[in-house]
């Protein structure tokens, strides 16, 4: 099995969503970058997710959503734009705070579970994940699973903790 057939097995994937996004992505030529537990996965062992979250450079968000319309349903949030397929679990979170916007240009293309996609760099992934983990609003099942990414990255490579605020070095030994 391959790391594709993998994901789609996970995700219930009854036609690879993953790839007709990023195949979407790329023939609109659209400026992008993974953010989320699958752009953790780019420098570290990876685990399974069903969420593929990215930013989107935010010229590009209408055109974007207009195109998708077609096969994905969109839904909108306050600072997040999520499609969904019934043709697979994945769920696609597009960010729309402006905060990441400068992630995209730091980017560079990975293979993520056999995927190729572009990837924020390894500092700006752990950035969005303490973002995310300081989000008091968000459910605590999500900012222990923001945690245990934070966790995943500074054990694989110690000198992030130098870029962790004070009240997470404790935490992270």
């Amino acid at each position: 099995m391959t790391k594709k057939e993998f994901m789609n097995s996970v995700s219930n994937g009854k036609e690879d969503i993953l790839q007709q996004f990023l195949d979407l992505l790329a023939d609109m030529k659209a400026d992008y970058c993974v953010i989320g537990g699958l752009a953790v996965n780019a420098y570290v062992e990876p685990v399974v997710s069903l969420d593929l979250d990215l930013i989107i450079a935010a010229k590009a968000i209408d055109t974007l959503l207009k195109a998708a319309e077609k096969t994905f349903t969109i839904k909108r949030f306050p600072h997040s734009l999520n499609l969904s397929s019934t043709k697979s679990d994945l769920r696609i979170q597009l960010q729309t705070d402006p905060r990441y916007q400068d992630f995209i240009s730091r980017s560079s293309e990975k293979e993520v579970i056999g995927y190729r996609m572009k990837v924020a760099v390894m500092e700006d992934v752990l950035q969005g994940k303490i973002w995310a983990y300081s989000d008091e609003q968000r459910r605590g099942s999500k900012r222990q699973k923001d945690l245990a990414d934070i966790f995943r990255l500074v054990e694989a490579y110690p000198g992030l903790k130098e870029l962790l605020p004070e009240s997470l070095r404790s935490i992270v030994s």
